[in-house]
């Protein structure tokens, strides 16, 4: 069932680029998503995709707007020229979506980033802080997943 109603936050500077009240580089919009060149960018082309529903955080998102988001960044792909890098190569493009103050989220409204990465010193620059892996611990985990979705589905909540 579709949603009928786009929920808006009046302090959401989001909110605010949606409606028009405050300006904004609109690269793409849907009835469902909104695109625009970030004002901070960390490499030409740095665009923010953002649903026309107010949310925090990707939970809070109805499916719908979340069906209309990535079909939006792949197209952003063409429009950056960069679907044209199909294999591995030196330059391609991240895709990234925070969730809370914790994981570096800034405006309390679920965004995308489209980055692009021509270069070493342009584009996303991170580092990964992965463990070793413990099988028997990653076991143990992924059966205590295994239960709660089978919890979820019991209770109707997945």
């Amino acid at each position: 069932m579709a949603t009928t109603s786009i929920a808006h936050d009046a302090a959401c500077i989001f909110c605010k680029i949606i409606k028009g009240e405050i300006p904004s580089f609109k690269i793409i919009e849907t009835p469902l998503t909104y695109s625009f060149l970030d004002i901070q960018p960390i490499s030409q082309g740095h665009i923010l995709i953002i649903p026309k529903y107010h949310g925090a955080r990707l939970h809070n998102i109805p499916d719908e707007y979340l069906a209309d988001i990535l079909p939006v960044v792949k197209k952003l792909t063409k429009v950056l020229d960069l679907d044209q890098y199909d294999k591995l190569s030196d330059i391609g493009y991240n895709v990234l979506q925070n969730n809370g103050s914790i994981a570096h989220q800034v405006v309390e409204h679920v965004h995308f980033h489209l980055i692009p990465k021509k270069d070493e010193e342009t584009g996303l620059i991170v580092g990964w802080p992965a463990e070793a892996t413990d099988f028997d611990k990653l076991g143990k985990y992924h059966k205590q997943l295994q239960d709660q979705i089978q919890s979820l589905k019991d209770s109707g909540k997945l």
